[in-house]
């Protein structure tokens, strides 16, 4: 096209044209009445509407009935400008400003906000209709086109994971596991949803879903929004995701108020004031994940005292409501609020007060039902989930092994018993026997605790919570890492090898390795899918997914109090009791 094809009054007529979409954060609010009869204040926080600086009014325009909240926060100087004069020898006098909008919208069917700037810290958290974004996002979203996965991995570290496409590829491609995982974001291109963005356009519209709100191009004048508005409550009226989204589905929430709910707070709160910990563990909301990585502090309000953390731990919210009455401790959480900042002194607010009790997941079984709690919510993990995760435990278990593990007498330590397998003909001890090199920084890598006679890598582990054991799988994972990669450490290694045990029949191209876990749980009780901690199961399956993709066999051996175990029988599978 020329350049005098540009300047043509049509031209410059449609570049004036204002936008007739914004891409904008939608969430949908709790409301059994969303008529005229709802006071939208309610949803509000009510320290905003009645902050100095910020407006709210009644809208009546055109087709839309809602609420509008506007303000913004200067809260002074930053933080970094008195070290920053300091180090310049100028002074620095820059305030930070942060702007906020919501709009609260009605609709036959909902409530619905639409944010601007950080509109959402106005939101009272109570009200957000969780898995709104989800759920619209596994009705209509193409599975080949998906650019981004948050999950959350159900394991005592409550860990988050990310991966993006840029170009978009299969959901499939993500890696996202037939287990111990909640889908909390997910992005992509969407299909057959007539939305105002779409209309005369060749490109579809992109959203981005997260089980708080939806991310998406919203139509820009009174008409246009409602109608997208409408064509999202079509989406999610669908009975059933997408046959190729199921699998996230399988995930499902129970209502908050249910009678399964309620009875499954009761447990909680006996966990919170009971001395078993293993099923409690500590995880970043929804809400707080996006600016969680620019957290300097957290600001822990709990029983009406409030401290400063530079870091949280889920033993901080035990040690404070272990003292409450029972049927008190998870209605302290709920009641208690973090807030993240910026700053190690607080002034620079990142957060909207959360909940403490959304930073806190558990794991509670109940004959064959399986509930994890996230965010104040309880969710169902499905059968075909438990019986994935129940059946590849049970052939890891059932994995035959030539390995031998001596019983570990009560009383003794780890360091006395790797000395004991070390004993076995063709057996070599590495405990503490470290590896270093420049892939590790300066540190030094335990390879494993044992060779075995054929060069499989023993790490042992006497387990009485979920800690030990991802300890346990992490070190494993690592050394095996190390050494596919590292040639550094690998030649370091044969080293020690050869020192110790000249001639031993290590595969030295590391291109077959196997990998042993050798456990001695709490007691002295055999390994099994039912004895195994149930994080631990998901840790452990992880570990072995990623293991198993660079080659490495994994192998599971119980130790016991009073026999060996471990060894081959006769027919060549391993002993009843590995």
């Amino acid at each position: 096209m020329s350049a005098e094809n540009h300047n043509t009054p049509a031209a410059a007529a449609k570049a004036a044209a204002p936008p007739t979409t914004r891409k904008t954060s939608l969430y949908r609010l709790r409301s059994a009445d969303p008529s005229t009869h709802t006071n939208l204040r309610t949803f509000v926080l009510s320290r905003y509407l009645d902050r100095e600086g910020f407006q709210a009014c009644e809208v009546d325009h055109e087709s839309i009935s809602g609420l509008l909240i506007t303000g913004t926060i200067a809260p002074g100087p930053a933080d970094w400008c008195d070290p920053l004069s300091a180090l310049s020898g100028h002074p620095i006098a820059e305030e930070n400003q942060t702007t906020l909008a919501l709009l609260l919208v009605r609709t036959e069917q909902a409530i619905y906000g639409l944010t601007y700037g950080m509109g959402h810290l106005m939101i009272d958290p109570a009200w957000i209709d969780p898995g709104f974004g989800i759920e619209l996002a596994i009705r209509c979203l193409d599975a080949d086109r998906i650019t981004k996965v948050r999950r959350q991995v159900m394991d005592a570290r409550g860990r988050t994971d990310e991966n993006s496409a840029t170009g978009g590829e299969h959901i499939r491609g993500f890696g996202i596991e037939q287990f111990g995982e909640i889908v909390s974001q997910i992005s992509g291109q969407i299909v057959n949803v007539p939305l105002t963005f779409t209309k005369d356009r060749t490109r579809p519209a992109h959203i981005t879903g997260n089980d708080r709100s939806v991310k998406l191009p919203l139509g820009s004048t009174p008409a246009s929004l409602l109608h997208d508005l409408q064509r999202i409550e079509e989406v999610c009226a669908q009975p059933s995701p997408l046959p190729e989204f199921e699998f996230i589905a399988q995930v499902r929430p129970l209502p908050p108020k249910s009678e399964q709910a309620q009875r499954l707070d009761e447990r909680l709160d006996a966990m919170l004031g009971g001395d078993e910990h293993a099923l409690l563990a500590l995880a970043v909301p929804s809400l707080c994940r996006d600016r969680y990585d620019f957290a300097e502090s957290f600001k822990v309000t709990l029983r009406g005292r409030s401290q400063f953390h530079t870091e949280l731990e889920v033993r901080q919210f035990i040690e404070a409501v272990r003292p409450c009455e029972s049927g008190s401790r998870l209605r302290v959480l709920r009641e208690g609020r973090i807030q993240m900042f910026a700053d190690t002194e607080g002034h620079e607010l990142i957060s909207s007060k959360v909940p403490a009790d959304h930073w806190l997941t558990a794991e509670v079984s109940e004959g064959s039902c399986h509930y994890f709690y996230w965010q104040r919510r309880w969710y169902e993990i499905g059968a075909e989930y438990l019986a994935v995760i129940e059946q590849r435990i049970t052939e890891l278990l059932a994995h035959s092994t030539k390995v031998t593990m001596p019983p570990w007498i009560k009383g003794k330590n780890e360091d006395w018993y790797n000395k004991q397998v070390a004993t076995q003909a063709g057996y070599v001890l590495l405990d503490k026997n470290t590896v270093r090199t420049a892939r590790l920084r300066g540190g030094g890598l335990e390879i494993c605790d044992t060779l075995g006679p054929d060069g499989q890598f023993i790490c042992v582990k006497k387990a009485k919570a979920t800690a030990e054991l991802n300890h346990l799988f992490a070190q494993g994972r690592v050394a095996m890492e190390t050494l596919r990669f590292d040639t550094d450490a690998q030649g370091k290694f044969l080293a020690k090898v050869d020192e110790l045990a000249p001639g031993h029949p290590l595969d030295r191209t590391f291109r077959s390795l196997t990998l042993v876990y050798g456990i001695l749980l709490k007691g002295g009780v055999p390994l099994t899918p039912n004895s195994l901690f149930a994080f631990a199961k998901v840790s452990l399956l992880h570990t072995v997914t990623a293991l198993e993709g660079m080659g490495v066999r994994v192998e599971i051996v119980s130790i016991s109090r009073t026999s060996t175990t471990g060894t081959v029988t006769p027919g060549g599978e391993a002993d009843s009791s590995s």
